[in-house]
């Protein structure tokens, strides 16, 4: 059976990578019964397994009693697992965690592979590995490291169920977060609304696509150049994901010229290569601005107490309108159900366009 991937990240930090994959994961696995959706953290702060396993105290103690087993059951353990073993590992069916039987708030075709913070520690292991001199000819030690998780993302977890992933990222660009942007056939690119995250999108076509001037030194060691070298895939952009700029009736102004300006620097990049977009054909004129903006930009509201909320107690947004009040280390908060609405209609919109 096919599998889909979705790699969610930005080289600039601050704008909700982790929150994003919790709730799109969460909302999609609710929408899709028939498919498996799998979560790969790459973030050594493991936020969104927190918020999976159940969010607050007890989403990081499942977490922390996940990477303390004998074989951790995490990025870690499949990786480390993968290297010991000479890049065969074991099924990865070991190495899952069923969110559903740890967070029953969820849906029960929502997996994990759990993040960990050892991924810091071991970054220098994968370095090393990557690159070593080649045993022969045909050895390929950097295109092998990295390859790791996309050898898991190119197929099913059940043969007879479309498994879709989805792979949290931290804005470094470490070894690890390479390994989790090449596992991805589509890239997300959350943004805020402000001129750091107008300028972190020509940093992101640089690092991935090598679409900047080559450096004379060390540009044949830059990340894209290895990729070209060891002719392996790098994601297609699928959205530029506006969060945390719109209000209630929409997007203020001073932040609304931001985003747009963000807009049209992804656009004038589309105008370069529109082949790195998603769901350009081949020959075909390249979309003005507005088309563009119509199918490549999507604005998140902000979710407020509701994210907050959901994000405390690993809850997904379409359950935030079922209760008012809710409990978070102690203070009372308040969510109302239009603000909760809104945040689950913008959240099943977004979930739409994968």
């Amino acid at each position: 059976m096919k599998s889909k991937s979705y790699v969610i990240w930005n080289n600039k930090g601050g704008v909700g990578k982790s929150t994003i994959c919790f709730h799109l994961a969460t909302v999609y696995a609710a929408k899709n019964p028939d498919k498996d959706i799998v979560v790969i953290d790459m973030c050594p702060q493991a936020n969104v397994s927190m918020m999976l396993l159940g969010g607050g105290n007890s989403g990081e103690e499942k977490v922390e009693k996940l990477i303390s087993e004998e074989t951790p059951k995490s990025v870690v353990g499949y990786m480390t697992d993968s290297i010991i073993n000479n890049f065969s590992t074991r099924n990865l069916q070991d190495f899952l965690v069923k969110v559903n039987s740890h967070n029953d708030r969820l849906s029960s075709n929502l997996f994990l592979l759990c993040g960990d913070g050892n991924l810091e520690l071991i970054a220098p292991l994968l370095a090393d590995r990557a690159n070593a001199t080649p045993l022969s000819q045909s050895d390929k030690p950097w295109d092998k490291v990295h390859s790791i998780l996309k050898d898991v993302t190119d197929n099913a977890i059940n043969k007879d169920r479309e498994t879709v992933f989805f792979i949290d990222t931290n804005p470094s660009f470490s070894i690890y977060t390479q390994i989790a942007i090449i596992s991805g056939e589509k890239l997300i690119i959350p943004i805020n609304a402000d001129d750091s995250s107008r300028v972190a999108i020509s940093a992101l076509f640089n690092l991935i696509y090598g679409s900047g001037n080559v450096h004379p030194v060390y540009g044949n060691y830059a990340f894209s150049a290895r990729l070209d070298k060891n002719k392996m895939r790098r994601p297609i952009i699928h959205l530029l994901l506006g969060n945390r700029f719109t209000q209630r009736v929409g997007a203020a102004h001073a932040f609304k010229a931001l985003s747009e300006e963000t807009a049209t620097a992804m656009h004038r990049e589309y105008k370069k290569a529109p082949a790195r977009f998603s769901n350009y054909c081949n020959g075909s004129d390249p979309l003005d601005f507005n088309e563009f903006h119509k199918q490549y930009v999507f604005e998140l509201r902000d979710f407020n107490s509701a994210g907050v909320v959901a994000a405390n107690q690993g809850l997904p947004l379409n359950e935030i309108p079922d209760q008012r009040k809710y409990e978070v280390y102690g203070q009372s908060i308040q969510v109302s159900k239009e603000q909760g609405e809104l945040c689950k209609e913008v959240i099943e919109d977004l979930a739409n366009k994968l």
